[in-house]
Formats: structure tokens, sequence, C-alpha cells
């Protein structure tokens, strides 16, 4: 059974495939998802992983913070630690929490756990539609963009660069906190 949060991710890719007009077919062909997965990540038959969502939301011009977003929509202007949704990668436990409130701004705030020994990777097109930065909260986060390797520690922020396939992985023995500070807008 899909908590809440998945069950409107599952009816949310749903929407955002059929208001583009776009076939299952089609999104499986931009995205690198077969059509197998979409449907039943669409039906609420799977629980979608982050690079799956990560896939489906550049596909569908979007973010994977806006398709989240979009799930997750409230439309309240202040949102409260407690009220601040958690999602989990059912592949890799990785959580993310949703920060910022639901708006139409251009910022967005997410805080990231990534567990010890854990990776989890986006391809280029998931980074098109904006400007980022990562900000290491507590742990060791090795992270590739591109063919660069930075090993970001406790403190660190980067900027990245140009659109690029990514990894993210956590070499250490305890969980790896960052925050995901990004602004929608930038190609």
């Amino acid at each position: 059974m899909l908590d809440e949060l998945s069950a409107s991710l599952a009816a949310t890719v749903r929407a955002a495939r059929v208001a583009q007009e776009l076939s299952v077919n089609a999104l499986a062909e931009r995205s690198g998802v077969s059509r197998a997965m979409i449907g039943k990540i669409e039906r609420g038959e799977a629980q979608p992983t982050a690079v799956l969502l990560g896939r489906l939301s550049g596909a569908l011009g979007m973010t994977l913070s806006e398709l989240v977003a979009r799930a997750e929509n409230t439309g309240d202007l202040l949102r409260r630690r407690a009220d601040q949704p958690v999602w989990t990668d059912p592949a890799t436990g990785y959580l993310r929490r949703a920060v910022s409130p639901v708006t139409d701004g251009p910022l967005e705030l997410v805080e990231v756990e990534l567990p010890p020994g854990a990776s989890v990777s986006y391809p280029a097109d998931a980074y098109v539609f904006k400007y980022q930065q990562l900000w290491i909260l507590d742990g060791h986060l090795r992270f590739h963009e591109g063919s660069v390797v930075h090993d970001l520690h406790t403190g660190d922020c980067l900027q990245l660069g140009p659109p690029s396939p990514t990894a993210f992985h956590n070499p250490g023995a305890v969980p790896c906190r960052y925050l995901v500070a990004l602004v929608k807008g930038r190609s």
C-alpha cells in the first residue's frame, strides 16, 4: 500500500503526462523509463525510486522538486517542520524533505539524507531547468558532476555547473545530510 505522498505522486505524473498530451510510449522514449514501469507508477502499483522520478520529471520538463511540489501542493506560505513532507526512496533509503512552502516562486529548498554507502544518479536532463547549490549539513558527500568528482564535507557549499550526469554517493559510515537550494527557470 502506498503512502499519501506516493499516491499523489502517481496521480501527478499521470496528470502532467496527460496535460502535455504525451502517450505513455512518448514519455517512455523521452525518459528512458519503460512503458510498463510508467503504467505501474501511474496506477500506484509501484513506488518510484529517486532515479526514476528524476528521469520522468526531466522528460516532463520540470524539476524533481516541482514534480513532488505538485503532488504535495497545499498553498500555504508557511511550512512548519512537522508539515514538511518526507519521501523515502525505496531502493536506497534516501530521504527527501520538502522544506519550502509550495508556491509559484522560483526558489526551492530540499533537505536530503543519504544513508552510509548509498548512491543516487541522475541524467543531465534532470538539471536543465535550474540553478542549484549543495550545502553539506552533516557528513561526507562524494558528488560526481560529469567527469569531475567533488569530495564535500560538513559546511562545504558547491554551485553546480552546466547540466551533466550526476551521482550522489555517501562513502562515510554515518548518514550525510545536505541542503539543495535551487532556482527554477535557468536553462
